[in-house]
């Protein structure tokens, strides 16, 4: 993640699947938020509508949401046999795979995206609501200090069941390599398998061979393909997957029809309205804009009823 009251109008409502924080996969800088402290009383109230409320409450309250990820990981868990015991079954797109021909006889592994896809951060984002402010890193970097996420539903049967047939639990995430310790501390306190320290591998990861542009996890997807076969990919992006040389709207529509065949099988992707790279899409990636600029290219992007 690097990895964003209600007066509750009809707008507000429409919105409410958007989200003010950067994709955590491009963030920006902002000024660090003051974190809500336990005991100290609820932070004041922002008099703007956050489009990022009903989102957060949702992943937070809701049923739906755990329904859905409980689902998830147990259909991903009933196809873990039958990948592994096909030898040519590749969760990595050809043009990351380095060695097509000898890739079968590697050993299995999952590639896991680790922010709303293994941990929930939910509590970061409800205290960006509640104190009126967006993701930075600063904050960010205090809240993965905590190590206080827990996993998301259905997480932690999956990747035991995962490891109890031999596979490899192998963390892509955008979180900076320097907070790998905390990371891998949060993930082993719930009860997340970590080999050793070469499964995370962190926004910063040298891959001889090949050159990083940004947040992209191509490089990584990459070196875990020679060591490993790739036989499942969970994320909550489609950048988690397939390298998104283009972030809009068409661009990752395109992936999706390419692509498209492969949730549900080899690819696993799980919801989250609260941030993700769909958003700066709709205002060609451009976070140094004002909020309310931004807000309204995303209200122009709204598809009415007629």
């Amino acid at each position: 993640m690097r990895r964003q009251l209600l007066p509750l109008s009809l707008l507000a409502l429409a919105l409410a699947a958007c989200t003010p924080a950067p994709d955590r996969d491009a963030a920006p800088t902002d000024t660090a938020p003051a974190p809500a402290t336990a005991g100290t009383g609820a932070a004041p109230a922002p008099t703007d509508a956050d489009d990022n409320l009903n989102a957060v409450l949702w992943v937070q309250r809701s049923v739906e949401y755990k329904a859905t990820l409980l689902s998830l990981f147990r259909a991903a868990a009933d196809h873990l046999d039958a990948a592994i015991a096909e030898p040519n079954w590749d969760a990595l797109v050809p043009d990351e795979r380095d060695n097509a021909d000898t890739f079968s006889s590697l050993p299995p592994a999952v590639i896991m995206d680790i922010d709303e896809t293994v941990l929930d951060n939910s509590p970061y984002q409800a205290r960006l609501i509640a104190d009126g402010e967006e993701y930075d890193e600063v904050s960010w970097a205090e809240w993965v200090a905590e190590r206080k996420a827990e996993p998301v539903p259905g997480v932690v049967d999956f990747a035991r069941a995962a490891t109890e047939r031999g596979v490899t639990v192998l963390y892509i995430s955008n979180r900076a390599q320097h907070l790998n310790e905390a990371t891998l501390a949060n993930l082993r306190d719930k009860g997340l398998p970590v080999k050793d320290e070469s499964v995370f591998l962190g926004l910063g990861t040298h891959v001889p061979g090949c050159e990083q542009h940004g947040s992209e996890k191509l490089c990584r997807r990459r070196v875990a393909g020679r060591d490993y076969r790739v036989i499942m990919q969970f994320g909550d992006q489609i950048g988690d997957f397939v390298q998104v040389v283009a972030n809009t709207a068409e661009a990752r529509d395109g992936l999706l029809e390419a692509y498209g065949d492969w949730f549900g099988e080899r690819w696993w992707m799980l919801p989250n309205p609260t941030y993700g790279s769909w958003e700066p899409a709709e205002f060609n990636n451009a976070w140094d804009q004002p909020r309310e600029q931004r807000r309204a290219a995303k209200r122009d992007a709204l598809q009415l009823a007629r």
